[in-house]
């Protein structure tokens, strides 16, 4: 029993794992001197030489009018061209700390057995994108970092509280009582960036064996993108017949395998154009 159990979780427990070595990284220069990752999750440098460059950030830079250094094209290429070729959003599960925070936000709705509320409409996070570039351009300063939440998380757990702090908790609660799921799924412009990055990738999740689906709900219960799973999983008359989440907002976080004891669910390398 108790190995059974380790295995609902074996997918959740590697994501937190992935994090706090990310985490590790950036914590290792300032606490032991041994500079792993130095910068943050919008712009660092790993092992002082190889540069890393989140999207939305470079787009930010760009819309304000400045001409990006050679290592931030090299960095947003670098990281742009890793996250689309594994596709979805796998950012925002496997590296994202807002995402320990969202995710206990769901977990103690779903504890609570909290309903209602009204999620945003999925494109909204685009739309928010696309101001903030504005609000960036007219500026001519990089307005998002400025309330960007997951730089003031890392921020807060390297260098100790401030009121960054207060942006996190208003996104947990937002989550646990305004809107299931709200903040990743349907604002975050970084989530967007990777999102509209990830649509085509090789790793995809697979409902291989459907067949076996007694819709116990579970899968749809733990998925923070539960919209993406039914055209694979219960495809209607005239959706693509493939059993497999292609969708660029699937996160690959993988709770799906973990929860299912059916185990409909396996992730697969096949490529698109293999899916024909």
């Amino acid at each position: 029993a108790p190995r059974r159990a380790l295995a609902s979780w074996r997918w959740l427990l590697a994501r937190r794992l992935t994090q706090a070595l990310v985490l590790a990284a950036f914590l290792s220069g300032p606490w032991w001197g041994v500079w792993i990752l130095k910068g943050n999750l919008a712009a660092s440098r790993l092992f002082d030489f190889l540069p890393l460059t989140d999207p939305f950030a470079f787009l930010q830079t760009l819309a304000s009018g400045h001409r990006p250094a050679a290592d931030a094209l090299l960095g947003v290429a670098l990281v742009t061209g890793f996250y689309a070729l594994i596709g979805g959003r796998v950012f925002c599960a496997w590296v994202c700390p807002m995402n320990v925070v969202t995710d206990s936000a769901a977990w103690l709705r779903r504890r609570l057995g909290l309903r209602g509320g009204h999620a945003p409409h999925a494109a909204t996070r685009y739309w928010l994108a696309g101001a903030l570039l504005v609000a960036t351009a007219i500026t001519g300063m990089q307005v998002w970092e400025w309330l960007n939440p997951v730089s003031m998380l890392q921020r807060g757990l390297i260098f100790g509280a401030g009121l960054g702090w207060l942006l996190v908790a208003g996104v947990f609660l937002y989550d646990l009582l305004l809107a299931g799921r709200g903040w990743c799924g349907r604002l975050c412009p970084m989530g967007a960036i990777y999102a509209w990055t990830g649509r085509r990738g090789l790793v995809h999740v697979s409902a291989a064996r459907r067949e076996a689906c007694n819709d116990c709900m579970d899968c749809f219960a733990v998925c923070p993108e539960p919209q993406v799973i039914r055209p694979a999983l219960k495809p209607r008359a005239g959706e693509a017949g493939h059993p497999y989440i292609l969708d660029g907002a699937c996160t690959r976080c993988a709770r799906c395998l973990d929860v299912c004891d059916q185990k409909v669910f396996r992730l697969t390398g096949r490529s698109r154009r293999s899916e024909k």
